[in-house]
């Protein structure tokens, strides 16, 4: 006898053992680099009212109070991040309450984002000139269309904004965005 134990052959040899721990490493570095990269591409969910309403939001996703906006003065009009993240502009009217009609932030024309210009009482969109009145109808193309609306309600301080699907109130007939 040699003095020695004879052990039987592993189940598992060392370099079985080795590319298991390389694959695990693998796995798990990759998945953990894919999975902010999903979630870059997946939007985030909508806070959703019973009848469909989004939450009204600033430019950074936080939901803006109505409180915040109705402290304007009369006339004023806020910006904010409406139904599908397209900007929309909130008037506040004269009795301090914000008026139930949002005007869609996208000129007609070939989209482009437009400031208010309270001087001349329009939308002025300085790509090619277009030029809206208060309610968003064409003063002046090259557009040729209205500007989309969108439906404002306040509940518990919160502003909701939910598509505009009837007649347009400006032209009396089907809205074009529909």
């Amino acid at each position: 006898m040699d003095g020695s134990l004879s052990l039987p052959n592993p189940s598992v040899s060392r370099r079985q053992l080795l590319n298991f721990f390389t694959g695990a490493i693998v796995a798990a570095t990759a998945s953990a680099a894919l999975y902010p990269g999903t979630k870059f591409f997946v939007p985030p969910a909508e806070t959703t009212d019973a009848d469909g309403s989004i939450l009204a939001k600033d430019q950074l996703g936080h939901p803006i109070p109505a409180s915040q906006i109705l402290d304007e003065p009369t006339g004023t009009r806020a910006l904010i991040a409406g139904l599908a993240g397209e900007p929309t502009y909130l008037t506040v009217k004269e009795d301090g309450t914000l008026d139930s009609m949002g005007i869609v932030n996208n000129c007609t024309h070939l989209g482009c984002t437009f400031p208010w210009n309270p001087v001349d009482q329009q939308f002025q969109c300085p790509c090619h000139g277009s030029r809206y009145d208060a309610q968003g109808s064409v003063e002046r193309g090259p557009a040729n269309r209205p500007l989309k609306l969108v439906h404002v309600q306040v509940k518990d301080n919160y502003i909701w904004i939910s598509p505009w699907t009837e007649i347009d109130p400006r032209t009396g007939e089907k809205a074009w965005w529909v």
